[in-house]
């Protein structure tokens, strides 16, 4: 599990991350204060599990977690509360938080509640698992080659930490259209292959230059969410096998090095990632052939 902390209180915090590290629950790739710009955090970093304080200065618990899921978040949240308050609770509750851990923060409290967390999202993960399959069976043969290759995509992009990201919907299509082709030359222009896969979709000439503008940007936010990921385990551990697998094929890895520096000393980032979308879409491409033999 991959969390991220919100909370005013620093001291928590460092409780927080110290009892999820020492007991193996997951990694923390992020934190804040509370402060409006946890929104933009925790959407680029795209934790699986928020941990969010119910009292803070500039914004309350219960209404980041209101405005985050309007933004399309597709993590779960487990409060943090001091206060015993039936209304503030039952908000909470109306808001998706299913988790509550009381302040002071208690070890054995917060092991026991994320391990039920940890729980409930794998059985949910499963549940989908399950029903995809289930969709798959008797589904005709031209059926089952496309939902093939969805599922390669799909597995790619999960371990990358995007396959949620609004990108990766773009990034499936764009996958799809180089199969038809199955050309092992270099890419066509980015632009060529993002009109290509807009007028499969439907998009009117008209609308192109929109959609195609709109496209590239989805990706790029999606790329630039795996670096992220990918740094935030490196940064952890770099022999986790998808760190060591996806960093130095798909990316520029220098910029991961950067980032992973970054999050080990506890700093903000210096400038914007590059991202090299044509390197990755070409890793891309290969990797789901290799995988679809």
């Amino acid at each position: 599990m991959r969390y991220f902390i919100i909370d005013d209180d620093m001291v928590s915090r460092s409780m927080l991350k110290s009892i999820i590290v020492e007991q193996r629950l997951g990694i923390v790739v992020g934190e804040s204060d509370g402060s409006l710009k946890t929104l933009g955090q925790v959407h680029t970093l795209s934790p699986d599990l928020v941990l969010i304080d119910l009292l803070m200065p500039e914004m309350d618990g219960i209404e980041m977690i209101r405005q985050l899921k309007e933004q399309g978040f597709q993590g779960q949240f487990v409060m943090l509360s001091q206060v015993v308050n039936k209304e503030m609770v039952g908000e909470a509750y109306q808001t998706g938080v299913e988790f509550f851990i009381h302040k002071p923060i208690n070890r054995i409290e917060v092991e026991n509640v994320l391990r039920q967390t940890i729980e409930k999202i794998q059985l949910k993960q499963s549940l989908m698992t399950i029903r995809d399959t289930l969709s798959y069976i008797g589904s005709p043969s031209p059926q089952n080659i496309g939902r093939s290759l969805k599922e390669v995509v799909h597995s790619i992009l999960q371990d990358m930490g995007i396959a949620g990201e609004n990108g990766s919907t773009d990034i499936l299509n764009i996958m799809k259209v180089l199969t038809e082709q199955r050309s092992d030359a270099a890419l066509p222009p980015l632009k060529q292959l993002y009109e290509m896969v807009a007028r499969k979709m439907g998009v009117a000439d008209s609308e192109l230059p929109k959609e195609v503008k709109a496209m590239e940007q989805r990706i790029r936010r999606t790329i630039t969410v795996a670096i992220e990921h990918l740094a935030s385990l490196g940064a952890v551990d770099y022999t986790i096998h998808e760190f060591e697998y996806y960093a130095p094929r798909f990316f520029d890895f220098q910029e991961i090095s950067m980032r992973m520096k970054q999050i080990q000393n506890d700093e903000a980032p210096s400038r914007p990632v590059k991202v090299q979308i044509k390197k990755f879409l070409l890793m891309l491409y290969k990797e789901t052939i290799e995988q679809q033999k």
